[in-house]
């Protein structure tokens, strides 16, 4: 088990023990000190969550220990054991924003992670795409010809010669393309000749949802009808496209193998040594057309998105999935304290080491502050024998 989640899950018994034996001991009525319920707390902490802070900036978590602690420090003075346990609760609700750092990424507008069309295409799919001005030599995620007009500029680009007999890309795509039945709606313009099966790409919902919910678009909300149409093209281009295997980074003649972790040849000594690896469903640079870009960057501006990496869809995936991991596992040891009956004697006596510890800690760093606020530190400014000291507490360093 991860230490940082189990020293949560005793922070959490701890602060159950401490507020109990205070209230019993202190005689304090609830409605002076209400303590919040485990329900609460986790709410809470959800919300701590919620409002964190642009990547490299102060968590809320720690802003709200800081207010705690200022608090704790105007009630010193006849409220010494109050201020331990409200501290000991702010860690417990402090703790997986802080320690775990379990907060989701952060979410802001499009217009505020792309400066423009051509960031949007070719930052949020890692390199998959770039924006290509010259539209003659670029192709489109959507069209409403009878024929696909990307097969056209394939051949101008030297890529294809007749027909399209591989699919290339290899994820939930066909080996060769071809027609799909009737009800084939929501990709329609690859029904006559299709990477994709109709069960992969049956419903919006159904692109959304087939890579996991750490790779859903709309994680920072509902998106805009308009919005959401740009995520549905682009999934349906890349899913059944023929022309998108074309632009398949690790080709045919580039491709290995030992490489690849999901191939059956892997060989991980050899992959190791050389450095490599690979996959058979990413894409690299492929030209999409400058307006394409554009309108889908319009069509989104004011929808909300993931902004990790600076709105790079498998970084945001990659923070979601450790975010979902964690909060799962603090639900799992939440649920667990509750369905425990009792405990050990060695996990009580370390619940009651971390107690006298977190107490002592929290404590201690009131005082200090305390001691701050009032004009008289424990510790004197570092300085020179030359430079006199600036307060009237203890000087550290030489002063010979």
């Amino acid at each position: 088990m991860n230490m940082s989640l189990l020293v949560y899950a005793m922070m959490l018994h701890i602060a159950r023990i401490i507020t109990h034996h205070w209230l019993k001991c202190h005689n304090s009525r609830p409605s002076v000190v209400r303590v919040p319920t485990q329900s609460e707390l986790r709410t809470y902490r959800l919300n701590l969550i919620r409002l964190g802070p642009a990547q490299g900036t102060t968590t809320a978590s720690h802003s709200y220990l800081a207010r705690i602690t200022i608090v704790c420090l105007s009630l010193w003075a006849n409220m010494a054991p109050r201020c331990a346990v409200v501290a000991v609760i702010a860690l417990v609700i402090a703790a997986p924003a802080a320690v775990l750092g379990s907060q989701p990424p952060e979410c802001k507008r499009f217009d505020e992670i792309y400066a423009s069309g051509k960031e949007l295409c070719e930052n949020m799919w890692n390199d998959a795409f770039t924006y290509e001005e010259d539209e003659a030599k670029a192709y489109t995620m959507w069209f409403y010809d009878a024929e696909n007009p990307n097969d056209a500029t394939s051949e101008s680009l030297g890529l294809l010669t007749g027909d399209h007999e591989v699919c290339h890309l290899d994820y939930f795509h066909k080996d060769t393309p071809g027609p799909e039945p009737d009800g084939f709606s929501e990709c329609h313009p690859w029904k006559d000749n299709a990477c994709c099966s109709h069960d992969t790409v049956m419903s919006a919902t159904t692109l959304k949802e087939a890579y996991g919910q750490e790779f859903h678009w709309d994680r920072c909300g509902p998106l805009s009808p308009e919005c959401e149409r740009f995520f549905v093209q682009e999934a349906c281009f890349y899913e059944c496209d023929p022309n998108a295997g074309l632009f398949r980074k690790w080709n045919s003649t580039e491709y290995d193998p030992r490489c690849d972790a999901y191939a059956e040849g892997y060989d991980e000594a050899f992959a190791t040594a050389q450095g490599c690896d690979h996959n058979t469903w990413q894409m690299h640079k492929m030209p999409i057309k400058a307006s394409y870009c554009d309108a889908w960057l319009t069509a989104c501006a004011k929808d909300r998105f993931c902004a990790t990496g600076g709105g790079d869809f498998f970084s945001c995936a990659a923070h979601y999935e450790a975010s979902d991991a964690s909060a799962a596992e603090i639900a799992r040891l939440e649920a667990d304290l509750e369905q425990s009956s009792g405990l050990g004697a060695g996990i009580v006596a370390v619940i009651s080491a971390l107690a006298v510890f977190a107490a002592l800690g929290v404590s201690g760093a009131c005082w200090l502050v305390h001691r701050e606020k009032k004009g008289r530190p424990v510790f004197g400014e570092l300085r020179e024998p030359s430079v006199p000291a600036a307060s009237d507490g203890m000087a550290i360093g030489n002063s010979a």
